[in-house]
């Protein structure tokens, strides 16, 4: 997987002695890749809401739609 510019996601944050410096959710402690991690393992969006208190379903939406458009590939130029 193709590393992403987090830095260009107004839903995210990191903050040195937080988390370690991870991305997390802006004003959460939620890791970024604690959301993909529990996507892959089948999890829904839904299931993320209930699981982790606190989380907001348009910010975790916003890093999803986010590292999907950043991950898409630009059609071939002939």
């Amino acid at each position: 997987m193709a590393a992403l510019d987090w830095s260009q996601c107004a839903a995210v944050e990191s903050v040195p002695g937080k988390v370690s410096g991870a991305w997390v959710l802006r004003g959460t402690r939620m890791p970024v890749a604690t959301i993909f991690e529990n996507l892959e393992a089948g999890a829904s969006l839904d299931d993320i809401l209930c699981w982790f208190e606190g989380l907001n379903r348009e910010q975790v939406k916003a890093v999803i739609d986010f590292a999907a458009r950043s991950l898409e590939t630009p059609a071939p130029t002939r």
